[in-house]
């Protein structure tokens, strides 16, 4: 008779055996379908995170580097050049120098061919002066900012137009003066553009002006007393940032000086480099421990329930596969007593465990497939949209699970192989 059809009515004839063994392959695959498919819809959970939190990065982080190119731009430039004739005890004691020098040494900075430190530099006429008995200081400033090549920026001044002033709040206040009054200013009349907000400095008793209605007024057209620039962040703490400048300025204005405002540049330095910190490397740290935390605690899970689960499956399947060769004892004598060999007798035991283990991979891709679209969302903490078949998993399970019955079955179709008909049939 042709095995197939022997392995056909054996599984039949002992429904109980075989159902009970087909149970427990079944479990054995489903139970290995939820844990990959959970993985893989885990897999693609965290890509999904990580994309959202890198689009959500990348927006924090422009919106981050906006905010602190505003605090930056607020805080004001950091760099002063002026001549390298200024009395220094003056210029440091009243803060400005009585030294000018030519107003188109601004644009030396224009005709540079290296890469240099400087941006953002203002052209300044600065003078100390009585105003209504009260001293003040003229602020002329040039309403645009000079680049060297590559550099060009948004500009970070306030320019302040033609004909009119904007006062410091002190100033404004001593001398009850308000926006949109007209003021004398040495010898020439201007319209009060805007009071400014109190700042607690030296900025609370300036006039601030176009920088030719500073030079007409002082009688210094053509002429600055000050360079004001912005020094660009350099990544290397080791660098001597202010040995740096001055050795770049010397080539282009040999008889300037500059003069770096530490702590402001510190503080500049210190904002870039802990909006870096926190976005290129805070932040990814935090992702990376989240999603390295959801995954093993779901390996955690299966690596501790999955082998104990398979095994007690194998373990049934092989219990049975003796049963059922204990059952076919005289069965198996007959065959012998016929002539079939041992061949015959493997195929027939072997060939019962690698159908029963393709049921129960169909079946128990089936039923593992169901329990993960079903339950895996709030088992397991997964967005419904990540779980769902797996083909792969089944192509998989058609041929492990009847290797694995196979496997399970191996000890008793070689006990069954080795029996002697004579003793089986004696005692019948």
């Amino acid at each position: 008779m042709n095995p197939l059809t022997l392995i056909v009515k054996e599984i039949t004839h002992r429904k109980a055996n075989a159902l009970l063994s087909l149970l427990a392959i079944t479990i054995a695959v489903a139970l290995v379908v939820i844990f990959f498919s959970v993985s893989q819809g885990t897999q693609r959970e965290q890509a999904e995170i990580l994309d959202d939190m890198n689009a959500s990065t990348d927006k924090i982080s422009q919106s981050t580097q906006k905010k602190t190119k505003r605090i930056q731009r607020d805080m004001g430039q950091n760099l002063r050049i002026v001549s390298e004739e200024t009395d220094l005890a003056h210029f440091w004691d009243e803060g400005f120098s009585k030294t000018t020098f030519p107003e188109d040494w601004l644009q030396q900075f224009t005709n540079v061919t290296k890469q240099i430190n400087y941006s953002h530099l203002s052209a300044i006429l600065k003078w100390k002066i009585d105003w209504r008995g009260s001293p003040a200081m003229i602020y002329g400033l040039a309403p645009r900012e000079v680049a060297p090549p590559g550099r060009e920026k948004p500009i970070m001044i306030t320019p302040v137009k033609r004909g009119t002033v904007q006062l410091g709040k002190t100033i404004a206040e001593i001398h009850n003066v308000k926006r949109d009054d007209v003021v004398k200013v040495e010898n020439g009349e201007f319209e009060v553009d805007r009071v400014l907000a109190e700042k607690g400095s030296g900025a609370e008793i300036r006039i601030y002006m176009h920088l030719a209605d500073a030079q007409s007024v002082l009688g210094r057209e053509g002429l600055i007393n000050e360079i004001q620039a912005l020094d660009c962040y350099c990544a290397d703490e080791s660098q001597d940032t202010l040995t740096l400048l001055r050795e770049q300025l010397a080539p282009i204005l040999p008889k300037a000086k500059v003069f770096r405002m530490q702590d402001m540049a510190e503080a500049r330095e210190q904002q870039r480099r802990l909006m870096e910190a926190q976005l290129g490397k805070a932040m990814p740290k935090v992702i990376d421990e989240a999603i390295q935390s959801q995954t093993n605690n779901l390996e955690k899970t299966f690596t501790k329930i999955l082998p104990v689960m398979v095994f007690l499956c194998g373990l049934s399947v092989a219990a049975l596969a003796m049963l059922n060769t204990r059952d076919r004892r005289q069965e198996i004598g007959v065959f012998r007593a016929l002539g079939h060999g041992g061949m015959h007798i493997a195929i027939l035991f072997l060939g019962k465990a690698v159908t029963i283990g393709i049921a129960g991979a169909i079946i128990g891709y089936g039923v593992g497939g169901y329990l993960t679209l079903n339950f895996g969302q709030e088992l397991f903490a997964l967005t419904k949209a990540q779980l769902g078949w797996e083909p792969s998993l089944l192509i998989e399970a058609l041929w492990l699970a009847p290797t694995f019955a196979a496997l399970a079955t191996f000890i008793p179709a070689m006990l069954a192989v080795v029996q002697d008909p004579a003793d089986t049939l004696r005692h019948d």
